[in-house]
């Protein structure tokens, strides 16, 4: 069997999951403080039929080998954590964090999860939650009485409370740092978990230690640049269209050997 019909196999298997990943960014443009994926490939194994430096006489050496590679494989997918533009929506409960780090959202089973999704909620106990009613932490409880909530870019909560005069302060939100947030393992509801390759959290004051600030009354939109994941997806189409042609031209010279022999 022609090694080329196997070699261009991997390159449609390789393109096939890159146009899923692409696909997966473009349907989550509209998705608050979504992070694009970006497909890393290498090649696989070389057959090494004459070895490069080899000596071809006594007192000569091959100034090049007879390598013939194998293919391509899908090594992973890295998440970008570049910055998403920032919108505004006056909405008291929306936070946004302008710079590095994540929310801490406490889990059913206990744990914590990740987030760069500030648009929270109050849940029927007065504490603040996210769009699957989980519990920001460190946990804030807003009173019943209060009529305006106010969360600085350093991240403390207060409220003006109904017959007092002095605001009231209700805790601070602090964000969560890891030294490779590409690490992270993604959950999917705008969920983070980590793993041993993102490194252990760290608690960050916003605003101090490189720690991004939070922005009241705005939400971080998607990262994904549509335009330039458009010419992506061109550029992928070419790559399966080239090794289904190659595949072709395999068979037509397999067929060309098989009539003619």
């Amino acid at each position: 069997m022609h090694a080329a019909l196997y070699v261009s196999k991997t390159g449609l298997s390789a393109q096939d999951k890159k146009l899923t990943s692409l696909s997966n960014n473009l349907s989550n443009v509209a998705t608050n403080g979504f992070k694009r994926d970006r497909v890393v490939f290498e090649d696989l194994l070389y057959q090494i039929q004459r070895q490069p430096g080899a000596n071809s006489t006594q007192d000569t050496q091959l100034p090049s080998g007879l390598q013939l590679g194998t293919g391509v494989r899908t090594v992973g997918t890295q998440k970008v954590f570049s910055q998403g533009a920032l919108q505004t929506t006056e909405e008291s409960y929306d936070v946004a964090i302008n710079g590095r780090g994540f929310f801490e959202i406490l889990m059913p089973d206990g744990t914590s999860a990740y987030t760069r999704d500030g648009q929270f909620h109050l849940n029927q106990d007065g504490q603040i939650v996210n769009s699957s009613g989980l519990v920001l932490q460190p946990q804030i409880d807003v009173p019943e009485n209060a009529s305006t909530i106010t969360i600085g870019t350093d991240g403390i909560v207060t409220a003006a409370v109904t017959g007092e005069a002095a605001p009231t302060n209700l805790g601070t939100i602090n964000l969560i740092d890891f030294i490779n947030p590409a690490g992270l393992q993604a959950l999917g509801s705008n969920l983070f978990q980590e793993t041993a390759s993102s490194g252990t959290p760290t608690q960050q004051t916003p605003g101090q230690n490189g720690a991004g600030s939070l922005v009241q009354g705005a939400l971080e939109n998607s990262n994904v640049e549509v335009v330039e994941e458009l010419v992506n997806m061109i550029t992928t189409q070419r790559a399966y269209e080239l090794n289904s042609r190659v595949i072709s031209t395999a068979d037509q010279m397999l067929q060309f050997i098989s009539q003619n022999l």
